[in-house]
């Protein structure tokens, strides 16, 4: 029986040494992980590879069940991927095994409390936003050109300036002077 890690963060400047520790001292023989991978993607390349080296007997271990994956279906499947395959299921900060009835019924409750949760905080966010707009904000980025810019950009277009010597003078991309030309032309749009 070989325990095998997989460790996964979400952002870049997130860092695996806590699962990695964890994973060590629950004495798994090889980690496998996603570095700036989000959980809610089912294909990811360390875990895609992780699942080809598990074999029968084997015992999958992560630190928690949300490295594994954030919505019930992705996680019901690799857990019953597993299970045709033989291969165990822990996770340690929730105490789940499957090797047990009781860590089988754990893992589907927390499951779908993970999903749950996920669901709760897309409700939250928005309508933060539909709150945000009712009080005239909008949320996002502030662009980085503004109308009088982009007006100012597209009399110097037209006057046969090139867009990369707007963007120069401007200090922005090239992209951004047309999509500041875009965003005049669609507010001007009958």
């Amino acid at each position: 029986m070989t325990r095998i890690g997989y460790a996964r963060v979400s952002t870049v400047d997130q860092h695996l040494d806590l699962q990695r520790n964890a994973l060590l001292s629950a004495g798994c023989a090889k980690i496998f992980e996603d570095h700036g991978v989000s959980g809610s993607r089912d294909t990811r390349c360390g875990l895609s590879s992780m699942m080809k080296s598990l074999r029968k007997g084997d015992v999958l271990v992560v630190w928690r069940l949300d490295r594994l994956g954030r919505s019930i279906r992705h996680l019901i499947s690799v857990i019953d991927d597993l299970k045709r395959r033989g291969i165990e299921f822990q996770s340690l900060t929730e105490n789940i095994d499957t090797s047990s009835a009781g860590g089988k019924l754990i893992f589907y409750i927390l499951a779908a409390l993970a999903e749950f949760e996920k669901s709760l905080i897309r409700e939250r966010t928005i309508a933060g936003i539909q709150a945000a707009k009712a009080r005239g904000k909008h949320p996002g980025r502030r662009p980085a050109l503004s109308s009088a810019q982009c007006y100012e950009i597209r009399e110097a277009v037209d006057s046969g300036t090139s867009i990369r010597d707007l963007a120069h003078r401007y200090d922005v991309h090239p992209r951004t002077v047309l999509r500041g030309i875009e965003r005049l032309e669609l507010a001007q749009a009958p």
